[in-house]
């Protein structure tokens, strides 16, 4: 069993489309300053530091929103020590107005029972792993595809903070509800809405996934009142 781990949820009294969540991250980068690593994870021009994003960016209810996790919880206090919070959002000048901050200590495991969750906008397959999904041609083998992926995609946030699995991670896909092909960077990718079960136990709010810093792959806990997707 690991140590608790912190997480904060942060949400501003603003609007954001989803579609602004990279421009809403680049211009907290460039308030808070590109030597803060953590809120980037690039080191110089080019180099990419690949691990598991500690601060993420996201559009929630369509209001602007940071998710931080782990040592995130401390290096997000890096904003809320400047004087002021104007920004410039995709050209137009934004006064962020904290609406609520919410935080939590989890408790990381592989437990005896199953959890459910609903996640949005998911990026799960990169160029070579969208080439095999596209050549299966069953929805159950399609969904055990993408078990693969989200069981390595939750491996992954494990590792990023820390956590050593020590159990198997059973996932299971209940239901792709939407497909949709998205313009990221230029390439055209698949983002996927989906609802699953897992016997780990996951933060609401939590990105997982490919560019899960950008505001893509959010999970949502079922039953919950804030399950709702990204808007």
């Amino acid at each position: 069993m690991s140590p608790p781990l912190p997480t904060l949820f942060v949400q501003f009294d603003n609007r954001l489309p989803v579609w602004k969540t990279p421009a809403f991250r680049g211009a907290l980068i460039e308030k808070v300053g590109r030597e803060h690593v953590a809120f980037h994870n690039h080191v110089g021009d080019e180099g990419l530091v690949y691990r598991y994003p500690i601060i993420q960016y996201k559009s929630i209810g369509g209001k602007p929103s940071l998710f931080c996790v782990g040592q995130g919880v401390e290096e997000i206090h890096k904003l809320f020590g400047l004087r002021n919070w104007s920004v410039e959002i995709a050209g137009a000048a934004h006064e962020l107005r904290l609406e609520r901050m919410d935080m939590n200590h989890t408790r990381l495991g592989v437990w005896e029972k199953t959890f459910h969750y609903r996640m949005a906008r998911w990026l799960a397959l990169n160029a070579e792993n969208y080439q095999r999904y596209q050549s299966l041609d069953s929805l159950a083998a399609r969904a055990a595809f993408l078990e693969r992926m989200l069981t390595g995609n939750i491996l992954s946030f494990a590792k990023g903070v820390d956590w050593h699995i020590e159990k198997p991670v059973a996932v299971s896909i209940k239901d792709i509800e939407r497909q949709q092909s998205i313009r990221y960077k230029g390439v055209s990718l698949l983002a996927f809405d989906v609802s699953f079960s897992t016997n780990v136990f996951l933060p609401r709010y939590l990105g997982l996934g490919k560019s899960a810093s950008h505001g893509f792959g959010v999970v949502y806990p079922v039953n919950s009142k804030h399950n709702q997707y990204s808007s």
